[in-house]
């Protein structure tokens, strides 16, 4: 299979999945394959409760943004890729994330389109829709089944391993996986810098990157940093509109515990009936918490930035350039 077909093949994947997302178009104009993920979207929630259809949708929209013809062109316009003859093929292990809908298709994508075998070590909190991407993927090229290996059991008989997990589990797979070549990801979350000029606008897209996910990926903001005038119950009015995580149980039970751990505990907080706001010097928050921090000079923050780089995704800023 050469490197244009499996391009063509990753195009017409994300022709498939905008299909099944397009509401204008009723089931009967639909594909089999196009039907069946629009039907997982809508009942995946009953075996994962984060995984709503909202989110689900949000993040395959997402990964068909991915799949152009330009933005793939454009993605492997800066590597050198050589066509692989199925004899030289290396089998890629790939131990996926299961925290948002889909995490692990990046991985997918690179190991497949690269021209390798993956192996993939599904999370159990997200192990229906990437075999099903993976279906679609099959039956737009059949030549992709030899390549793609679900496995339940640990991962051996391969050349190199992506594997993603918390700092902990690193330490397993550092142990494990040291000999192969390697790529392993720990904890990491995003951090926003406020400096008080910022527009209502700006609010609710800070908002969004909170709860987005319900805030479960790495790149949803837990920690803010603020100068030390900043009004923070402006800001927490400022999420209307969100009221609405609130309604998924397993954010409003986490929501609910950290609420009555602080009270019981006399932990100075804010609160807005669905959001905490604590003051905490960590970067990782719980769900339904946004830690914040209060500066003098912004340049302590970018500092302080600096030297806890290795925990952080993205860094958020609508009046500075970092």
């Amino acid at each position: 299979m050469t490197l244009e077909q499996r391009k063509l093949a990753f195009v017409e994947l994300g022709k498939e999945i905008r299909a099944s997302l397009d509401q204008s178009q009723s089931s009967e104009n639909l594909t089999i394959r196009q039907q069946q993920l629009r039907t997982l979207c809508e009942r995946i929630h009953l075996s994962n409760g984060w995984f709503t259809e909202e989110n689900v949708n949000t993040a395959l929209e997402n990964i068909s943004e991915m799949l152009t013809k330009k933005a793939i062109n454009d993605w492997l316009g800066s590597y050198n890729l050589i066509e692989n003859e199925d004899e030289t093929l290396k089998t890629i292990g790939v131990v996926m994330a299961g925290n948002i809908p889909a995490v692990g298709f990046h991985d997918f994508l690179c190991v497949l389109i690269s021209g390798n075998v993956i192996k993939a070590k599904l999370s159990s909190s997200d192990n229906i829709l990437i075999p099903a991407l993976a279906a679609m993927l099959v039956g737009i090229e059949p030549k992709f089944a030899d390549r793609i290996i679900f496995t339940e059991d640990r991962l051996t008989s391969i050349d190199a391993i992506i594997a993603t997990g918390s700092n902990n589990s690193s330490r397993y797979f550092d142990f494990y996986f040291s000999r192969f070549p390697n790529i392993i990801r720990k904890n990491r979350t995003s951090v926003a810098i406020l400096t008080g000029k910022e527009s209502p606008s700006d609010i609710q897209n800070l908002y969004n990157d909170v709860f987005k996910y319900y805030g479960l990926g790495c790149r949803n903001v837990s920690k803010i940093f603020i100068p030390f005038d900043y009004d923070l119950i402006a800001m927490l009015n400022g999420a209307t509109g969100w009221e609405r995580v609130a309604e998924n149980k397993k954010y409003f039970n986490n929501y609910e515990y950290n609420k009555a751990i602080y009270l019981v505990n006399n932990v100075p907080h804010f609160d807005n009936g669905f959001l905490l706001l604590k003051e905490d010097d960590s970067f990782h928050s719980p769900v339904s918490v946004v830690l914040y921090e209060r500066y003098h000079q912004i340049d302590d923050v970018i500092e302080n930035l600096k030297d806890r780089s290795t925990e952080i995704q993205c860094i958020i800023s609508f009046q500075l350039k970092i």
